[in-house]
């Protein structure tokens, strides 16, 4: 299930993307700092899914799954 919509999954990208290049020019001390949130942003934006997101009870992905599987929307329908 999707909880990461169009804006925030570029914003995501972007934001992982500049931590993981920033991580090339970072001090020993932080570059494994800059390399997990980087790669926690391109992560989270790629897959669309955010657990802390799903913690909290927000979604802003504009498609709303349903839950029920087609098997048995087709048993209720017939």
């Amino acid at each position: 299930m999707k909880n990461v919509g169009g804006a925030e999954r570029l914003a995501r990208a972007l934001f992982g993307s500049s931590f993981v290049l920033l991580d090339f020019f970072a001090t020993i001390q932080l570059e494994l700092v800059f390399l997990i949130i980087g790669l926690w942003g391109v992560l989270t934006s790629a897959f669309g899914y955010c657990p802390f997101n799903g913690l909290m009870g927000r979604n802003t992905c504009a498609i709303q799954y349903n839950d029920t599987s087609s098997e048995e929307v087709a048993v209720e329908t017939a």
